[in-house]
């Protein structure tokens, strides 16, 4: 066993391309126009990560979480964050039950396959931090006793960018627990015609049917992590970390979760594209969603508007891409 995940059922690299191709598929009947984030959030499924999205509120957050646990027939919990939200409420609480004159544990809306933590830095950072050993370690440790999470597990966060009051910033610890960090975005005005007019008798999601299992996906996240990486490409994955340590514009550069990240998210849009080798684009195309909520740029760099995006993406540019 590996990571808490089947080893028994491995997939073909085609056979994993095929499960995430109907599963970004299905997940497009009701995202319409949004396949970038879509294949986007599965990447991180498969590299066994967690996404944070940051954007306005309307655009999808909540029905990409939900699509993406029916697609997979998996359980989906959300947990709205609020100030008054407690850890218990989260991971769950042991009960004295009288009639057998002992402590039963009651599960938190943390066992699930999918978890939206929607409004995530609305809670005060003691309950933030009660998602941080189930996002790294998938489980759940409560009065000393430790509760094994559902496989595949993932978090996905979400944050409204534009309001500042009554929220509590996550901190950068728990930044770097994200595996990637992006937004959906507003939709084209055809696909927003199309939307309107597809949810006025209901809503798609409703009917979403699973066009894979949990399991499935457990096999496609062991196929991605047997995908080649040859020795050229952790040079250059390594090249790009410590540029970001070095360059002036940053005052804290990616770590060595940042390298990680990279290679992880590079294994699955590989292993998506029905690829069994990692190459540099499958790096360039994700280093920025994967980097950029890494660093903390310069106050100097703040004041001329310079985001920690543009710094990812300069360093990209100059960095050499091994052949």
């Amino acid at each position: 066993m590996d990571d808490g995940v089947m080893t028994e059922s491995i997939l073909t690299v085609e056979e994993a391309a095929s499960v995430c191709s109907r599963i970004a598929d299905n997940v497009e009947r009701v995202i319409i126009g949004k396949r970038e984030a879509i294949e986007r959030t599965l990447v991180a499924m498969v590299a066994r990560g967690h996404v944070l999205l940051e954007d306005v509120p309307g655009v999808g957050k909540t029905m990409l979480a939900r699509s993406l646990a029916a697609s997979i027939g998996g359980e989906f919990r959300r947990i709205q964050f609020t100030p008054d939200l407690l850890p218990t409420d989260v991971t769950g609480v042991s009960i004295f039950d009288q009639r057998v004159s002992e402590f039963s544990f009651r599960h938190g809306p943390v066992f699930a396959n999918i978890v939206l933590a929607d409004e995530i830095n609305r809670a005060s950072p003691r309950t933030q931090s009660s998602l941080l050993e189930a996002m790294e370690e998938r489980q759940v440790t409560v009065d000393g006793i430790t509760h094994d999470l559902p496989r595949p597990f993932m978090v996905i966060a979400t944050e409204n960018p534009i309001e500042y009051e009554g929220v509590y910033p996550l901190p950068e610890s728990q930044l770097d627990r994200f595996l990637l960090r992006f937004s959906i975005g507003y939709p084209l005005r055809g696909e927003e015609m199309q939307i309107v007019r597809e949810q006025l008798e209901g809503h798609p999601v409703e009917t979403l049917e699973p066009v894979a299992a949990a399991a499935e996906m457990a096999a496609v996240q062991q196929t991605a992590a047997r995908c080649h990486v040859a020795p050229a490409i952790y040079e250059y994955v390594l090249d790009l970390i410590e540029a970001t340590r070095a360059s002036d514009q940053l005052y804290l550069g990616a770590g060595p979760r940042g390298s990680l990240a990279l290679i992880r998210c590079a294994q699955a849009l590989a292993t998506i594209a029905g690829r069994d080798f990692v190459g540099p684009d499958d790096i360039k195309a994700i280093a920025v969603q994967a980097l950029a909520h890494r660093v903390i740029p310069r106050s100097e760099a703040r004041v001329s508007g310079i985001t920690g995006t543009e710094v990812i993406q300069g360093l990209l540019a100059s960095t050499p891409v091994p052949s």
